[in-house]
């Protein structure tokens, strides 16, 4: 077969440069389609016919292996300068990499040409591949818990309500101001400007001391936080009726709206911390801080298309307000967290003592009390001091020998209606999970045993009678939850363990007494 006559540069350097030319491309096409044709007819053949002729002389499956106008599918090409060097995948599309071989064993310079195995994108797929890598991880959805698509929803949406009230609280601290401004110096309100921010400021400082109280209940306080949002921004909405009250009006709403902007950085990190598979927890706070100023973007434009048509200010505010503050409870509860603090602890032994099984992760989340707020009085106190604990020394007495091989001890005190659990100096984290185990055991004995009894300890005329039978009726009902403790916190730890819950550490928030 005779060879094609391909046009030699004079030297080394300018057949670099004419291989990168226009013309060396059409040449290389006609080369492809002579080596297609070899590889399709019997090596005996001499001579070469037309390009026309060699594209029907091709079989089907040596055509598919032409991609580009170049023909792949070896390690070499027959026949062919040009030799396979790699393949590449990167983002589910694939590229070969080809390069001329100089005939010594080598290649030559500036050679190497990169063939896509992929067809074109569509100009829509396209664009939905560039909005993906804004507003979802890298890997998603594998990279990802499955809570996280229905929490970011929410929080969107949170978000959207959110700037749309943004528009309205600034638009009436602005004519505020303006309705001041007529009563005293420039000077005299961009100082009450900056005492209203430098206030915010000072709140924000005092409510950071909560500590880790945004890791033991951050459901709660991200709930908490964003209810109190909402009230520094009526609180800002009432100075367009009190325009001479606008600075302590607006310092007091700063002051809430800065309380609520630390619990809501402080919860956040937890929060992202559990949607991530891997170490992705920077992607996944990225995308979602994008998400949410996306989402704040298009709630600003809608906030100002509304002030354009001046609509009823309460009325807006109430509408936007109730969008917001539902948005916020669905996207906390949307929350599924691995760690058990005391709200979801409770959910899981009540729920194993009533059935005998521990809830799964997206059952104890759902059935956790957002409204259980830290502050609130709770029927279990963990970690209490002995003269909550105890109001007779005598009953401590009576207990004690229960507890010689524990490092906590539990008692009820019937005049408070609660169950305190006491550590004692040595008690770890398990010891503190055991203890109030224990407790919410010992009030499940207390609620289901006879009320009438439980009532004559909280309304005895005389304190003092009775007393030692009310003692050993204490000592009876707790060495009976020592005997179930005993024989079913195991299996609880256990299950709780099988179901996904983390018991190597708790967020029980115990208190700091312990006995000596």
């Amino acid at each position: 077969m005779a060879p094609i006559n391909l046009k030699q540069s004079p030297n080394a350097s300018s057949t670099s440069q004419a291989i990168a030319s226009s013309q060396d491309a059409r040449v290389l096409v006609r080369e492809t389609l002579r080596i297609s044709a070899n590889l399709a007819s019997p090596p005996t053949v001499a001579a070469a016919p037309a390009a026309t002729e060699a594209t029907s002389l091709v079989e089907p499956e040596c055509q598919r292996r032409i991609i580009g106008g170049v023909a792949v599918g070896g390690e070499e090409f027959v026949g062919s300068s040009f030799r396979l060097i790699c393949c590449e995948e990167m983002c589910g599309r694939r590229w070969k990499y080809v390069a001329e071989s100089d005939g010594s064993g080598g290649f030559k310079r500036n050679s190497v040409r990169a063939l896509s195995l992929h067809t074109p994108q569509a100009p829509v797929d396209e664009l939905m591949s560039f909005v993906r890598s804004y507003v979802v991880p890298e890997g998603f959805p594998a990279s990802v818990t499955p809570s996280y698509v229905p929490y970011m929803t929410w929080r969107a949406l949170k978000h959207f309500f959110g700037g749309a009230i943004g528009v309205l609280t600034t638009q009436t601290l602005l004519s505020s101001v303006g309705v001041s401004r007529n009563r005293a110096a420039p000077g005299a309100v961009a100082i009450n400007w900056i005492l209203k921010d430098g206030a915010g400021r000072i709140g924000k400082m005092i409510y950071a001391r909560q500590g880790k109280k945004f890791d033991y209940d951050l459901k709660q306080l991200r709930f908490t936080g964003d209810l109190l949002l909402e009230l520094g921004a009526g609180v800002e909405l009432a100075t367009a009726a009190v325009p001479h009250l606008f600075l302590p009006l607006a310092c007091a709403a700063n002051v809430v709206k800065n309380v609520a902007a630390v619990t809501s950085t402080s919860t956040r990190t937890p929060i992202y911390k559990a949607f991530a598979k891997g170490e992705n927890i920077g992607d996944i706070t990225a995308k979602g801080e994008c998400v949410s100023n996306i989402a704040d973007l298009i709630g600003t434009g809608l906030g100002i298309l509304m002030s354009k048509k001046n609509p009823s200010l309460l009325s807006s505010f109430a509408f936007l307000s109730c969008g917001y503050v539902l948005s916020s409870y669905k996207e906390v509860r949307s929350v599924v967290l691995h760690t058990l603090n005391r709200a979801r602890f409770s959910v899981a032994v009540e729920s194993f003592l009533r059935t005998g099984r521990v809830p799964a992760l997206q059952e104890g989340n759902m059935n956790e009390n957002i409204f259980s707020f830290p502050w609130k009085e709770k029927p279990v106190v963990l970690g209490s001091r002995f003269k909550d604990a105890f109001q007779d020394p005598s009953a401590y007495v009576a207990i004690t020998p229960l507890f010689e091989e524990e490092r906590y001890l539990v008692t009820y005190n019937p005049s408070k209606s609660k169950v305190y659990a006491l550590l004692k100096g040595q008690a770890k984290s398990d010891d503190i999970l055991k203890a109030a185990f224990h407790a919410h055991v010992l009030l499940h004995f207390i609620k289901s045993s006879n009320s009438s009894k439980v009532s004559s300890w909280k309304h005895r005329e005389d304190p003092n009678s009775d007393e030692m039978l009310n003692i050993a009726y204490l000592k009876a009902c707790i060495a009976e939850s020592c005997k179930t403790v005993s024989n079913c916190y195991g299996q609880f730890k256990n299950k709780a363990e099988e179901q996904g819950w983390t018991m190597s550490e708790s967020l029980l928030n115990p208190g700091q007494a312990r006995l000596c």
